[in-house]
């Protein structure tokens, strides 16, 4: 009479417990999600690289002549124009030359000028003439080559650009291809950098595929990235691309051109390069933390027209910044989860989430 009564009761626990537990089932929302929508358009593809800036033109400023070093002429760092005079060689053996020279010349000149009328009535020989025109040509040649020497003892930069420290103080004698210093040309710049042989040849075969058009003649736009974190105000172009790979390294060296009239770029500094130009067409990128990466390979959580959870096997090709290149699986329409991706369920149904309209203040009566 006891136990039926105890048997009845725990029966009745179990139901209600039972209720309780679907109610708390039916009572909890689902999981709110955010969700990326797949589309599939031309993307521009930039790559970025390390490089350093080189002067376009770095030049060995030498003595022609040998010489005492007078003065230098110039703040040793300073900017220096084409033409400008850098050191000042002593001058006095080569002007002595050139008196000499000039003495020579004038005595030759006379005695030339005095035979060949001479010679054209028959008063000197042939040979009084060629004599005298042989020593009119050698004085007047001789003239020029004092005149190159006493001009060297003034030395002057070939080009525009920033001088560097002097080589040899003055007071120094200095011989013939001594070097004094150099100067860098800083307008245009130089941007030397290297591409990575397999990422050069993966664009090419996407090229040859057609899923990638590279710029019109291969002539790729250029940006910089200053040490400071700045972004240089003026656009190169990439003007250079080696045709073999480096065997020691594995790159290939390439080179950008940028004008550089305020000298904001400096000779020997390290800038990040941006090289622009290559298109994907119809490509499917989608966020990074939109992918699970599994021993089965990657894969994305996709919503149905109902919300329900699928999962869906991808080929994924490069990163292009924080996005994956989708070789297959996404075609572009698909709606895939982009946060809550942990505790998703395939099956399960979920909620959409939009933070830009969680954002925006409620709108008051």
């Amino acid at each position: 009479m006891v136990k039926k009564p105890l048997c009845f009761v725990l029966f009745l626990c179990l139901i209600l417990t039972a209720c309780e537990e679907k109610q708390k089932q039916r009572a909890t929302p689902p999981m709110p999600v955010e969700v990326h929508k797949v589309a599939a358009a031309d993307f521009p593809w930039p790559s970025e690289y390390q490089a350093q800036a080189v002067g376009s033109r770095s030049v060995e400023i030498r003595a022609r002549v040998q010489a005492i070093i007078e003065k230098r002429l110039y703040g040793e760092g300073d900017f220096v124009r084409e033409g400008q005079l850098l050191f000042q060689l002593e001058r006095d053996q080569y002007e002595a030359a050139m008196q000499m020279a000039e003495a020579r010349y004038d005595s030759a000149e006379r005695e030339w000028r005095r035979i060949r009328p001479l010679y054209e009535k028959n008063a000197v020989s042939q040979k009084d003439r060629d004599n005298a025109r042989a020593a009119y040509e050698s004085a007047k040649a001789e003239l020029r080559q004092a005149q190159i020497n006493l001009d060297y003892c003034q030395v002057v930069s070939p080009v525009s650009g920033y001088s560097s420290k002097e080589s040899v103080t003055a007071g120094n004698l200095v011989s013939n291809n001594s070097l004094l210093t150099y100067v860098n040309q800083t307008d245009p710049m130089y941007i030397d950098f290297s591409i990575a042989a397999p990422e050069y040849m993966h664009r090419r075969n996407l090229a040859k595929s057609g899923r990638l058009v590279p710029p019109e003649n291969n002539r790729y736009k250029a940006k910089l990235r200053l040490l400071d974190g700045s972004v240089y105000e003026g656009e190169g172009e990439v003007t250079f691309i080696d045709s073999q790979v480096q065997p020691s390294t594995g790159v290939i060296k390439a080179r950008a051109v940028f004008a550089n009239p305020g000298g904001k770029i400096m000779p020997g500094q390290y800038v990040r390069l941006f090289m622009e130009g290559d298109v994907l067409k119809n490509a499917v990128l989608i966020p990074q933390k939109c992918v699970l990466l599994t021993r089965e390979g990657a894969m994305v959580m996709a919503l149905d027209a109902g919300n329900k959870v699928s999962v869906i096997p991808i080929s994924l090709d490069v990163a292009i910044g924080d996005k994956y290149l989708v070789n297959s699986g996404l075609k572009g329409g698909e709606r895939i989860i982009s946060e809550g991706l942990v505790k998703a369920r395939a099956g399960a149904v979920v909620s959409v989430f939009d933070p830009a309209a969680a954002r925006q203040p409620a709108s008051g009566k």
